[in-house]
């Protein structure tokens, strides 16, 4: 018989996480297989344009995509958006502003 290891104790299962931006949270898709995209895309030391989109349209579910257009924010101030949930994700930024 085939050996089986329950490994779900060793799992996390938590909700997505969000950014705080103007008192709004902005929900983040932290799934492993669009994570694993995300860092693929941003993976050059000097991702271009094309790749900053299609990481935001992965990364922000149509929620959140709607709550950041309506903060009409200039090119940018969204680079580091995408930029701060890669690092929200990846566990690369700092806690400063964490509730």
């Amino acid at each position: 018989m085939a050996r089986v290891i329950d490994i779900t104790d060793k799992l996390t299962f938590e909700g997505n996480p969000m950014l705080l931006i103007k008192g709004k949270k902005l929900e983040v898709n932290a799934d492993a297989p669009t994570m694993l995209k995300v860092m693929g895309l941003m993976g050059s030391d000097d991702p271009g344009v094309s790749e900053i989109l299609k990481t935001y349209d992965m990364m922000f579910p149509e929620k959140s995509k709607k709550e950041i257009e309506k903060l009409a924010l200039n090119f940018s101030d969204l680079i580091v958006v995408v930029q701060e949930a890669v690092g929200l994700i990846t566990g690369e930024n700092n806690s400063q502003g964490e509730q």
